[in-house]
């Protein structure tokens, strides 16, 4: 019996589910690394689990993707739109979110640490567990329930 995996090579005459497609590239990990996705309308997208270090999504719509255990490190997200996005342990070291619109983003558990957040809109994101150690949060409002949800590390030292 032929695979999925096998079959997407040429789908010619052949009728395949919409389902069985979406299970196979939901099962396996985008690798996007150092891709050139600036501007790129992206939204609604399943990238869980995604390889996109160092990827330049400068002003890309990721409105309403799916980021989830996605590898953003130092990708270039500033001006992008990750409205509605979910990045649930995303790991977004080093990352560029200059001017981002991170507004309704579930964040919860991602590493921002070293992460540029300069002048990005955080309005109802959801920062339960994140890491922004040595994050750059200049001209970024945080409402005191966001602060609450952050890690403190160290607190106690």
């Amino acid at each position: 019996m032929k695979t999925i995996q096998t079959l997407i090579k040429d789908l010619t005459g052949i009728t395949v589910e919409q389902e069985k497609i979406n299970e196979y590239l939901a099962s396996e990990a985008l690798d996007l690394k150092d891709a050139k996705l600036a501007n790129a309308d992206l939204e609604d997208a399943k990238l869980q689990w995604a390889k996109l270090i160092n990827a330049n999504l400068w002003g890309a719509c990721l409105r309403d993707a799916n980021l989830s255990v996605a590898d953003l490190r130092r990708s270039n997200l500033e001006y992008a739109c990750l409205r509605d996005a979910k990045l649930i342990n995303a790991n977004l070291w080093g990352a560029c979110l200059r001017d981002a619109n991170l507004s309704v983003a579930d964040l919860r558990r991602s590493n921002l640490e070293y992460a540029c957040l300069r002048d990005a809109n955080l309005s109802y994101t959801d920062l339960r567990g994140v890491n922004l150690t040595c994050a750059d949060l200049q001209g970024t409002e945080i409402t005191k329930q966001q602060l609450e949800q952050l890690t403190v590390i160290g607190e106690d030292k």
